[in-house]
């Protein structure tokens, strides 16, 4: 981390600060120059800062308490000197250890001095323009971009636009009269069209931001704009326009990655597998190195289901010791698809901690569970919870849901009870618990589960839902039942499992108008043969059993296993078939 603190001598009296030397300064010695060929006339004294003794000596304490790490002081140091002197370097330095530290607000007030005391200094005055957009002074920051512009360097107008994404629309309406006024001076620049056009799409207009676009040729000729014509004609499900922009932007720009790049990932969202496989193999090719390119051409084999291909990529980039576990996990993948199980129990046991580590040892468990040999299962889970105790909890619950789903409820029980005793009090254990104790017909278990969990956390929705479902189902505290599901519902509205709840409930209670009106609401968000299930029989009691048929049928056809459907069937109809 000492990389950003130079030798405060080189960066002091050497130029690294700007300012003029003071008449009658000695310049430095010859000896401790680097020897080079002696000029034809003596050169010019090099800048020496002329400070005075006390910032100096702040500045030097700051330069070792970087090089000791205490970067606080060092700011602390910079930052103070940079408002007495006004010196651009010291301002400069003081803003790029602020920048390192994330201190926000001294890294605004120091690129403020640095900018305003370096008025030809296009980076100065592109670092300000940035640090006013991240604290939302836009108008402010457009001015400083403005310099950069008309000095005709590179400014950073989409990073503005994405900056004022979060702003309120009069911002963002302010933020747009700047770029109209910059346009009209400068109607080519792309870095403005496509700033505006940025800005435009954030407000969701983005017909005028495709307009902007299309009418200047500067969005065909670079890059970022033509990316972001692509993107809104894919929002505006014009999906075929924007393929033949990008293969006009390809055309015109054949080396460029980011197109070819988008061009294939546009395949992929139009199922066209075949494709974009050549189009990944093409840029695999091109960049060979590039081993992200290596793991999505892995991925769009895997989903064209081109096994084989696929695992060359992944073997590849285990060799090259990049995304190794990834492609572990996907190649434990492929190995399932090839009826291989063995072998892909050998590359999941070999996902290290990370992302795909929970995920891989659910596929162990699952495979052994299938195969037969639970108690390997059962062993592997606790060798990894010895090993890994950070994940102990989550391969808890892996355990217990693969013994659930078997109906092994007993063995599932014992693995809670170890779990809680290792980790008391935990509310997804104590909720899992609640959800077998309804197996086992425990509910006062259930009940003392799910309060608990109310009433550490009054906003859970579900469990506000479960609790509130078990009482409509099981029990007739229909009015206590009807107030927990309704709690549950302001929470999340749009919830299909809490209206399936809120049905529920009131065809409990009679109501079976609203009962339908709600379970209509759940099934239209959701396919499920529960919710199928409680629809058809308020169907049938409300005379439309035609309808009511249908219901279940189509249901059945999806999961012709359901217990609670052929239940239903049962008991309305005499029997579990049509």
């Amino acid at each position: 981390m000492n990389k950003i603190f130079a030798s405060l001598a080189v960066m002091m009296f050497l130029g690294g600060c700007q300012s003029l030397s003071q008449p009658g300064s000695r310049p430095p010695a010859k000896e401790a120059l680097a020897p080079s060929p002696a000029p034809a006339s003596p050169p010019p004294p090099q800048p020496v800062g002329s400070f005075r003794e006390d910032t100096l000596y702040s500045l030097l304490v700051g330069e070792l308490a970087g090089q000791r790490n205490r970067f606080d002081i060092a700011l602390e140091n910079y930052a103070a000197q940079a408002q007495t002197t006004q010196d651009p370097g010291i301002a400069e330095r003081a803003f790029r250890i602020a920048e390192y530290l994330g201190a926000d607000q001294s890294a605004l007030d120091s690129v403020l001095i640095w900018a305003d005391n370096a008025p030809a200094n296009l980076d100065a005055q592109r670092a300000a323009a940035i640090q006013l957009a991240r604290n939302g002074r836009y108008d402010e920051s457009m001015r400083y971009m403005e310099k950069v512009l008309q000095a005709q360097g590179d400014t950073h107008f989409d990073f503005l636009a994405l900056a004022a994404a979060e702003s309120d629309p009069e911002t963002r309406a302010g933020l747009l009269q700047s770029f109209d006024r910059l346009l009209a001076k400068s109607p080519e620049n792309g870095q403005l069209l496509f700033g505006k056009a940025l800005l435009l799409q954030q407000d969701n207009r983005p017909e005028e931001a495709l307009e902007l676009l299309e009418e200047h040729p500067a969005s065909e000729q670079e890059i970022a704009p033509l990316l972001l014509r692509v993107r809104l004609l894919q929002g505006l499900e014009r999906s075929d326009e924007a393929t033949a922009l990008l293969k006009k932007g390809m055309r015109q720009h054949p080396d460029d990655k980011r197109l070819r790049l988008t061009y294939a990932r546009l395949l992929v969202e139009q199922d066209r597998l075949d494709d974009a496989k050549d189009e990944f193999a093409t840029l695999v090719e091109q960049f060979p190195e590039d081993d992200d390119l290596r793991l999505s051409m892995a991925l769009v084999c895997l989903e064209a289901q081109a096994w084989d291909e696929a695992a060359v990529y992944l073997e590849e980039l285990i060799e090259r010791g990049s995304y190794a576990d990834a492609a572990h996990y996907q190649l434990g993948r492929v190995y399932e698809e090839r009826e291989d199980p063995e072998s892909a129990l050998i590359e999941y046991a070999l996902v290290s901690p990370g992302n795909h580590y929970l995920p891989a040892q659910l596929r162990q468990t699952e495979i052994l569970f299938e195969r037969g040999r639970p108690e390997e299962a059962s062993v592997r889970l606790a060798r990894s919870r010895d090993n890994q105790p950070d994940y102990a909890l989550q391969l808890y619950l892996i355990e217990a849901e693969a013994l659930t789903n078997r109906d092994r409820l007993e063995e599932a029980w014992q693995v809670i009870d170890r779990a809680l005793k290792q980790f008391p009090g935990d509310l997804n254990l104590l909720y899992t618990r609640a959800m077998l104790a309804e197996k086992r017909g425990d509910l006062a278990q259930l009940e003392s589960d799910l309060r608990f969990i109310i009433a550490r956390e009054p906003d859970n929705a579900m469990a506000l839902n479960a609790l509130g479902y078990t009482l409509a189902d099981r029990t007739t505290r229909y009015a206590e039942a009807k107030a927990l599901i309704e709690q549950a519902h302001r929470l999340n509205p749009d919830d299909p499992a809490i209206l399936d709840s809120l049905g529920w409930v009131h065809y409990r209670l009679g109501q079976l108008a609203e009962a339908e009106r709600l379970l209509r609401q759940a099934a239209e968000r959701i396919s499920d043969h529960e919710i199928a299930a409680h629809l058809g029989e308020v169907l049938w009691a409300r005379g439309k059993q035609r309808e009511a048929r249908k219901v279940w049928a189509r249901a059945l056809e999806e999961q012709p296993d359901s217990a609670i459907l052929r239940s239903t069937l049962l008991r309305l109809t005499g029997s579990e078939t049509f």
